[in-house]
């Protein structure tokens, strides 16, 4: 059974040293969750359902427990959450993946989600939230960025 995206996103948090935007995280945990996916033959990292915004993809849950943070670093405001991040290969993933997209600014993370071959470019309609966008999507554009498409 997957983590919960709150355990994933307290996890990157962590991870980052308490340094990053809401924006960032939720291009960091849609990345992760693509490339665990991909590595995981479908498997979800975590629990929840990325929709496709106008920044690119988002999961509401996590964006509104956030968002009082505006563009500025989302502070320890998991005092009451003491779920564990999953097991040894999900932290190990998890960790690899953070590791790798902290280096990106929250623009050139957005870029990246952005791309014309991509789950969000398929289902994104100017303007319009709510849109969700299907995990399969997610694990198809795994494999194409992969292929090189």
């Amino acid at each position: 059974m997957p983590i919960s995206a709150l355990a994933a996103a307290k996890h990157i948090c962590e991870r980052s040293g308490w340094t990053i935007s809401n924006l960032k995280l939720q291009k960091i945990l849609y990345m992760s969750q693509m490339a665990y996916m991909g590595e995981n033959n479908g498997t979800p990292l975590f629990s929840g359902q990325f929709e496709a915004w106008n920044y690119g993809p988002v999961e509401p849950r996590i964006y509104r427990t956030f968002s009082r943070f505006g563009r500025s670093p989302i502070e320890n405001i998991f005092w009451c959450h003491t779920e564990e991040c999953g097991s040894s290969h999900e932290i190990e993933s998890l960790n690899r993946y953070t590791d790798s997209l902290l280096k990106f600014s929250a623009p050139e993370l957005v870029s990246i989600t952005h791309w014309e071959h991509g789950a969000w470019a398929k289902h994104y309609k100017k303007g319009v939230k709510g849109i969700s966008i299907p995990n399969q999507d997610i694990f198809e554009e795994y494999c194409a960025r992969v292929r090189g498409k």
